[in-house]
């Protein structure tokens, strides 16, 4: 089983030709609205690679709320965890250019008001060796008491270190399993822009001191990882990207969903790498998270 406590927002896409710089105005082609949030996000990715899902968190009193919440109920995703707060529901006011990438400005709404008694909350109800899943789009403290109450309960927790703030390199340290894209890994360790020797280096140095599992995804050139004293890799697919906004929630989901599955850690990588990859064809975060059948034809 997976928990997922995070975020639930709904995302406001413009799709100009590219990217502003900063102060220009630029003419966009389209606006769109679709369900997100990177915890509703990494929660429908993992119920559409198979698993029992279980959302937890917050939305407003107001009619964003069953939008946002609309994917996930047709799943079957759990969502007796998520309440309703006085705050508005979270919104995400997306740009993505014609080349695929994206620019976000995130508005918490009621995600900011998720607390640590939430977090206990949600940690009590989940068993040990189920899987909760994490990310900062909500409250740094309900972050810091769920893997607190991760660890005393058996629980194992995967944390995706994004958006990237000033406490990602405390909590994301308390994880048993850290995600992290290329950027947001050059940030944890404050080096600078890696090379990929470096980053390897780094890796391995870090999991020696803690035992961690970490995981960087590199886009278009796949996931390196580090479990156990051993580095893998995975390969995505070869693309040419509509949206990458989705790709690395929907990486998680695959993630955590092919460990709760009993893959092998090689197998389970290379499937979420798969699923990142497909999740680039299609705009929008969560319509264009894939269907398993989809992502195991192509592992």
């Amino acid at each position: 089983m997976i928990t997922v406590f995070g975020s639930i927002n709904m995302d406001l896409i413009a799709t100009p030709d590219r990217l502003p710089k900063p102060g220009e105005t630029v003419v966009g082609s389209s606006f769109t609205t679709a369900a997100g949030g990177k915890g509703a996000n990494q929660a429908l990715a993992a119920r559409r690679a198979g698993s029992m899902v279980r959302m937890a968190g917050a939305v407003g009193d107001d009619r964003l709320a069953s939008q946002a919440l609309a994917l996930l109920a047709d799943a079957a995703v759990d969502l007796n965890s998520v309440r309703s707060a006085a705050e508005a529901t979270g919104t995400a006011h997306i740009l993505v250019a014609d080349d695929g990438e994206n620019v976000i400005v995130v508005v918490p709404g009621a995600n900011g008001t998720v607390t640590d008694e939430d977090a206990k909350r949600t940690v009590g109800a989940m068993s040990r060796g189920d899987y909760l899943m994490l990310q900062f789009e909500i409250p740094n403290a309900a972050i810091e008491a769920a893997l607190v109450s991760a660890k005393q309960k058996g629980v194992t927790s995967i944390i995706n270190i994004a958006p990237f703030g000033a406490d990602a390199k405390r909590l994301g340290a308390m994880a048993d399993i850290l995600v992290a894209n290329e950027t947001e890994f050059d940030l944890f360790v404050g080096k600078g822009e890696l090379s990929d020797e470096a980053r390897e280096a780094t890796m391995r140095a870090l999991h020696a001191e803690s035992g961690q599992t970490i995981i960087v995804t590199l886009g278009a050139d796949g996931v390196i990882a580090i479990r156990k004293n051993d580095i893998f890799r995975a390969a995505g697919l070869a693309i040419e990207p509509v949206d990458t906004v989705g790709a690395g929630d929907t990486f998680c989901g695959y993630l955590a969903a092919s460990l709760d599955a009993g893959l092998g850690f090689k197998e389970a990588l290379r499937r979420a790498a798969v699923a990142g990859s497909l999740a680039c064809l299609k705009p929008g975060a969560q319509p264009s998270i894939p269907f398993a059948a989809a992502v195991d034809a192509k592992v």
